[in-house]
């Protein structure tokens, strides 16, 4: 079903929320993965606000769908969307990455609220899910695993192990997304380690992928719904985005995949978040 129009301008607004969110945690951290934070906001958003079946007032409520952010370091996008979902204050983010915080560079799924998995090392997200997936499926549990991958992780091979299993065992109850900016610390990923045919090695790994833009929330909408009606195949949502998006001077820039700002820049980061 399409996104009704105020539901899709809620969408947009609590998006740019997090946006700005994402710029203060940047500030009062000292510093952060700012730019594959930003590409993701808008696929958290549409999980977080419309498609998992979560319960804030109850994290570890049992039937929940299980979410894994596999590239970790995107917990200054992951982190702010959990406290505007409501796990815990907007406030406690003021003390982001500092000494007797729960919320590091990376989550910790032992001290985050709402977090279902600790991650760090890349790669490892999937086969976590793989792992969900199957006890769902032994348990005959309706609830999805979710699991957010950086295409520049992409190029380790427990990805593609963990792909092979899914598809093996049927787990149409896991759903793969693929924040795809094209960019990693080095560069670009096809200078790296060359990805494409991307789509093709997916669905070569027997997954159905549907390829969309990331930031366009009608398209992410329609993917969603794809990926919940599935039954016995897993699901790849490639999702073509722009690292650093909503900030101009961060978008494609891979100087901002980590970085630090001082009030100036946060404060310009900010306006061109404002401008949409």
């Amino acid at each position: 079903m399409s996104l009704m129009a105020d539901e899709k301008q809620n969408l947009i607004k609590i998006a740019q929320q997090i946006r700005l969110l994402v710029i203060d945690v940047m500030a009062w951290s000292g510093g952060a993965h700012v730019g594959g934070s930003l590409s993701i906001i808008d696929i958290l958003t549409i999980l977080y606000f419309k498609y998992l079946n979560i319960k804030p007032e109850e994290p570890q409520w049992d039937g929940r769908d299980r979410f894994i952010l596999s590239k970790g370091h995107a917990a200054a996008g992951y982190i702010p969307v959990l406290a505007k979902r409501g796990f815990f204050p907007e406030e406690t983010l003021k003390s982001f990455n500092r000494f007797g915080s729960p919320f590091a560079m990376h989550p910790d799924g032992n001290k985050v609220l709402g977090c279902d998995a600790s991650a760090g090392s890349l790669g490892h997200g999937l086969s976590m899910a793989v792992g969900l997936g199957l006890g769902a499926k032994a348990k005959n549990e309706d609830w999805k695993t979710v699991c957010l991958m950086g295409d520049g992780e992409c190029c380790e091979g427990s990805v593609w192990e963990s792909a092979m299993s899914a598809s093996h065992f049927k787990l149409g109850n896991v759903i793969g997304i693929v924040d795809r900016n094209r960019l990693m610390i080095d560069g670009t990923t096809e200078d790296v380690m060359a990805l494409e045919p991307f789509a093709a090695k997916w669905r070569a790994f027997g997954w159905e992928v549907i390829e969309i833009n990331g930031h366009d929330f009608d398209e992410l909408n329609t993917a969603m719904e794809k990926a919940w009606a599935a039954k016995d195949k897993p699901v790849l949502i490639l999702a073509n985005t722009v690292k650093g998006k909503g900030v101009d001077f961060m978008e494609n820039n891979v100087v901002w995949h980590y970085a630090s700002g001082d009030s100036a820049v946060c404060e310009k980061a900010k306006a061109s978040i404002m401008k949409g």
